[in-house]
Formats: C-alpha cells, sequence, structure tokens
C-alpha cells in the first residue's frame, strides 16, 4: 500500500501564498504521476493540478498562472505552491498519486486525507 501525507494548508488572507505538501511512502515500485484536486462544501471534487512522470502538468483554468505544481523524486514529494489565493480557493486539498506497488501489479490511486485551505479576512 502507499501512504500519503499532506502538509502546509491553514487560514490565509487574500492575495495571500501557501506551499502544501504531500509525501508518499510505503510499498512503492514507480509513480506514475502526482497532483492535487480540491473540495469545497457543497461541490464536487475538481482536479487543481497534476504532475506526470514525464514532467507535463496540467492546470484548472481557474488556478494557471497562480498555482505552480512540483515535484521531488528523491523524497517522493508533490508541492502545490499557491501564491495570489482568493476566498474561491478556499476548500480541503487532496492529494493523488498514481503508482505501482511492485513490478506485476497493476498501478493504482491513492489519496490523502485532505488538508483544509481557508482564504478569509
Amino acid at each position: 500500500q502507499v501512504q500519503l501525507v499532506e502538509s502546509g494548508g491553514g487560514l490565509v488572507q487574500p492575495g495571500g501564498s501557501l506551499r502544501l505538501s504531500c509525501e508518499a511512502s510505503g510499498s512503492i515500485f514507480m509513480i506514475v504521476s502526482m497532483g492535487w484536486y480540491r473540495q469545497a462544501p457543497g461541490k464536487e471534487r475538481e482536479l487543481v493540478a497534476s504532475l506526470t512522470n514525464g514532467g507535463s502538468r496540467d492546470y484548472a483554468d481557474s488556478v494557471k498562472g497562480r498555482f505552480t505544481i512540483s515535484r521531488d523524486n528523491a523524497k517522493n514529494t508533490v508541492y502545490l505552491q499557491m501564491n495570489s489565493l482568493k476566498p474561491e480557493d478556499t476548500a480541503a486539498y487532496i492529494c493523488t498519486v498514481r503508482a505501482y506497488n511492485s513490478p506485476t501489479n497493476a498501478w493504482g490511486d491513492y489519496w490523502g486525507q485532505g488538508t483544509q485551505v481557508t482564504v478569509s479576512s
């Protein structure tokens, strides 16, 4: 199994910045991609940003130019740098990893518990 531990959420004023981290550990043979989703109360979960092994990045239109996803391969850690935060960015941010946990098993999608980001004055 793969475990994900997120950190970095909190309360920030509009226009402020936060950096989220998510470390993957456990039985990991190869990580295919890492990313972040978010879910606000009463809304569906949405993709915020993703990063593949090949370096391909994808962002939600609402965060382009403000958020940056990056990865430290040696630490199996993905980061989400969030700048110019807006109240509408308030949500639980959930890390996800697609990974093989052995050379013979199929890949699986793993999810963290989520870290709360609140943007408010």
